[in-house]
């Protein structure tokens, strides 16, 4: 256990890390920093978890890192597949069809449906079960200040909103940290605590959001997710992970938010979908506004931000949740590394670098699709479904494009000019591997952290002094092989021959992969492998991470 505190204080309000906030988000990167030993106090103003579903889509990097958090066999029971997602107009004709594959390079499927409180509930059950991890449930973050090598932060008890105590007056608290981490949603306390501005693109729609629980479970619904282009009332027809249902429908013009958000006008508009309140239970509706925008910087000092509170999105792409995981992955690394002083402060603006190119490519094509869907004008809808036909019969349907897997700045090897060197940047592959006796998913039976993967033993190539480096920041220093009898101390044995297809494919011999499942870089032969390593050791250790990141 790390902590802190080296005075004697009080060791119950004296923590490494605090993470206000605990979403999905939040309860991440509580989880991933205990799991690196960190205290770490997670502060949530309210004394329940919210009941009801919101986001529904996990894609297949986002499934790897809940797995990896040791949850994979729990998500098994909370999610599915997406299977489908086929595009019509209002006359039923296709305009797009995407088939997703059972299983990804991330060795889990491409797009999967999953139910969000149960998805919490899991977490917080991990995150309790880490003895390095307090729960604040019920306490509100009110004020923060900030030193030269803490934060301190003031919360007050909320009872379901209620002041307590018997004056009436709210108990207090403070509690001290190296920093503190806003997962706080759209209305971030920590944000509002930051000299930092918004960038917003202006892009605003209400939709009505429904979820529904069908009575008959074996009902079949194909496709499975639909988007209904419909000018007249573009509508979102998907899965809500297993036994479960959503729709949404948009706002029209001259309706209001008011009488849209009624029960009777969510089971009209269900009506013709045969949902009526004989063969389901009507769950949750409300109606959202749907919002393009982001905070400009995600880091001032000792504060950061990941989530909501660093950015929201309309959910066309599926990645609103997804980017905020994404954040807390990609920060809480690197904040183990400054903590542990493996690395210099200003690997966490790095954080702000990579994060925010994704976060706007996300946000970009979320919006893109937002307004091809919300087209409510007939004539203007009529030249969008000729376009998108045309475009699905020559095969070049620009929707069908995902999102990339790559990053392109911040920390990875790159030339004499800061630009990535190629595989650098690329999302890491997971296929099915033994090691030590274990068979599983990678990131099950080797484990997380960096990892350099060779087709020869790459401890081999490396001196006592780079050897003993990678031993202390933990990493794994590994064989990757096709030949099933080898039980070095060093050997994966590649069951699906995933391993090695990526690293062939990359023209190279050994991959240096993040924490983040990111390759940092490549070495086209063994004898390359120290200077690689070096490069890391270098960026880590001086400021220059911040030349990269720019």
């Amino acid at each position: 256990m790390h902590t802190i505190n080296e005075q004697g204080a009080d060791r119950q309000d004296e923590y490494d890390v605090l993470v206000v906030g605990a979403g999905p988000v939040g309860l991440t990167a509580a989880i991933q920093l205990g799991m690196r030993g960190w205290q770490v106090g997670l502060v949530e103003r309210w004394p329940q978890r919210y009941p009801l579903p919101r986001a529904v889509v996990l894609d297949h990097e986002i499934a790897r890192i809940v797995a990896s958090l040791g949850l994979g066999d729990a998500l098994r029971t909370f999610s599915e597949p997406a299977e489908d997602y086929e595009w019509r107009n209002g006359k039923g004709q296709t305009l797009l069809r995407l088939a997703f594959e059972d299983t990804s390079y991330s060795g889990w499927p491409f797009v999967n449906i999953f139910t969000q409180p149960r998805l919490e509930a899991a977490l917080e059950e991990r995150a309790r079960a880490l003895p390095v991890v307090e729960i604040l449930r019920g306490w509100e973050a009110v004020d923060l200040a900030e030193e030269p090598t803490s934060v301190r932060l003031t919360i007050a008890e909320n009872a379901g909103g209620r002041p307590t105590g018997d004056d009436g007056v709210r108990e207090h608290r403070t509690l001290r940290a190296a920093y503190v981490v806003g997962c706080d949603g759209a209305n971030s306390f920590v944000r509002s605590r930051m000299d930092t501005s918004m960038t917003d693109l202006g892009f605003h729609f209400d939709w009505l959001v429904v979820d529904v629980i069908p009575h008959d479970q074996d009902r079949v619904w194909s496709p499975r997710n639909l988007q209904l282009c419909d000018p007249a009332r573009p509508t979102t027809a998907v899965s809500g992970g297993p036994g479960r249902r959503r729709w949404e429908f948009m706002r029209l013009p001259g309706e209001t938010i008011a009488e849209l958000n009624t029960p009777e006008t969510a089971w009209k508009l269900l009506a013709p979908w045969d949902i009526r309140p004989d063969n389901a239970t009507l769950e949750r509706h409300t109606v959202y506004t749907f919002q393009a925008r982001w905070a400009d910087s995600w880091r001032q000092g000792r504060l950061l931000l990941a989530g909501d509170a660093a950015h929201q999105m309309p959910p066309f792409a599926g990645q609103g949740m997804c980017s905020g995981i994404r954040d807390a992955t990609n920060l809480t690394w690197k904040l183990d590394l400054v903590l542990a002083g493996h690395a210099d402060v200003s690997l966490l603006d790095t954080y702000t670098a990579e994060r925010s190119q994704h976060l706007r490519h996300a946000i970009d094509t979320s919006v893109y699709l937002g307004r091809v869907i919300c087209e409510n004008d007939p004539a203007a809808a009529a030249e969008r479904d000729k376009r998108m036909v045309a475009d699905q019969r020559a095969g070049s349907a620009q929707l069908a494009r995902m999102l990339p897997g790559t990053l392109t700045g911040g920390l990875l090897a790159c030339d004499a000019s800061g630009v990535p060197v190629e595989p650098a940047g690329q999302l890491g592959r997971q296929g099915q591997v033994r090691f030590h006796g274990r068979t599983g998913l990678f990131d099950q039976a080797v484990g997380i952290g960096f990892t350099l993967l060779a087709d020869q033993d790459p401890r081999e190539v490396l001196d006592d002094d780079a050897l003993g480096w990678c031993e202390r920041l933990r990493i794994r220093l590994l064989r990757i092989t096709d030949d099933h009898t080898a039980e070095g101390p060093a050997d994966v044995v590649d069951l699906d021959g995933t391993h090695r297809a990526h690293v062939a494919a990359t023209g190279q011999q050994a991959l240096l992969v993040r924490p983040d499942f990111y390759v940092f870089g490549g070495a086209a032969r063994m004898d390359a492998v120290p200077g690689l390593v070096a490069t890391l050791r270098d960026e880590l250790a001086a400021g220059s991470v911040l030349a990269s990141a720019r």
